[in-house]
């Protein structure tokens, strides 16, 4: 099967690898068409993955609807040439209305309810739509929910080992308790009517992160620039260590939800601070007492000194992902039934992929 798969985002990078690598093992024929968003292209680079540039990031929404129709051409002319069989993405307008073009199937897998207008213009060109179990909108008949989130792609104990040289990298101990700190670009179509620290005066932001320091080491990665005070904060590790360095922090706080979700499943305490909640981060704090929503520093500050009251807190937190992974699946292993399957591994479905997996696919 030829398929192509699409990423927009440093995020779609590590949700689809595993999948991409695998597939390519079993003798697909996969390429990747990647849009160069904020570190994509390095990510990409950094776990030798070769790919097909077919657009550049549009900063707000007026230019991202001007730019359509330019990367809809350009994805079209990529499927001609490579005569796919089959287009997978995170929920692409673009490669949605091009495969339509083209009559070739896409499959979109999504995770966030507040992408309204992404979905609105892909969904009518998408031939499936999955989604984890905890994704509050009902999409139709197009969608396929199953027990996971996007995370457990890559960081499911199958996929995922912590290596503590990462603490070398920042000069961190064991016994050290670091603070992991994410600014988001909000430049996304889904954050127009979001906010989180952005919008804050700077003063507030500087006084917000010596609060932290009261209670831990900060480490600070930005998709935008940062005043000045803060740059001694800023993490300068590789892009693909992120995650062990989440595993042995004792806390996350940020506007980015994936990290936020990555921080969970992983067992760190994470407060997600924004207007918009997801789904998923709903369901790892009220299911499984993973982390905490909130809409303003104030409520965020209180939770960190709420986490940081407990006793034996990553032990406490460690558990608590026990129970999540207890309930979830490998979510690279369904990307690749549901694909190879393809179409019989929708059909059959009804809507859900039951635990265990592979008793849906057969």
């Amino acid at each position: 099967m030829k398929i192509i798969f699409v990423v927009g985002h440093p995020a779609h990078v590590h949700f689809f690898r595993n999948s991409i690598g695998e597939l390519a093992s079993r003798g697909h024929r996969v390429r990747i068409a990647a849009v160069d968003k904020e570190s994509t292209l390095a990510l990409l680079a950094a776990y030798n993955l070769q790919y097909v540039v077919f657009g550049r990031n549009a900063p707000n929404m007026g230019m991202k609807i001007l730019d359509t129709p330019r990367k809809d051409y350009r994805f079209l002319r990529l499927l001609r040439e490579s005569g796919a069989d089959l287009v997978v993405s995170t929920g692409s307008p673009y490669a949605a209305q091009a495969s339509a073009l083209r009559g070739t199937p896409h499959i979109a897998f999504s995770d966030t309810e507040i992408a309204v207008a992404v979905l609105r213009t892909m969904l009518p060109f998408t031939d499936a739509v999955c989604t984890p179990s905890a994704f509050q909108k009902d999409l139709g008949n197009k969608q396929l929910r199953y027990p996971g989130y996007k995370e457990l792609a890559y960081l499911h104990p199958s996929r995922f080992e912590p290596q503590s040289s990462v603490l070398d990298l920042v000069g961190a101990s064991r016994n050290e308790k670091l603070i992991v700190v994410r600014f988001a670009s909000w430049d996304s179509s889904h954050d127009i009517r979001s906010d989180g620290l952005a919008v804050r005066n700077p003063a507030d932001i500087l006084s917000f992160i010596d609060r932290l320091g009261e209670y831990g080491r900060v480490l600070i990665t930005s998709e935008r620039k940062l005043p000045g005070e803060l740059s001694t904060l800023v993490l300068k590790i590789p892009l693909e260590r992120i995650h062990d360095l989440l595993f042995f922090a004792s806390l996350y706080i940020g506007e980015g939800a994936t990290m936020a979700s990555e921080a969970g499943v992983l067992g760190t305490p994470w407060i997600f601070v924004s207007s918009a909640t997801r789904g998923y981060l709903d369901d790892q704090q009220q299911k499984y007492g993973l982390g905490f929503w909130e809409q303003s520093l104030e409520g965020a500050m209180e939770r960190v000194e709420e986490i940081f009251s407990i006793p034996d807190l990553k032990l406490s937190w460690g558990a608590k992902r026990q129970a999540l992974l207890c309930d979830m699946i490998d979510v690279t292993d369904f990307i690749v039934q549901f694909i190879e399957g393809w179409p019989e591994s929708f059909e059959r479905t009804n809507g859900r992929i039951p635990v265990p997996l592979q008793e849906a696919m057969e």
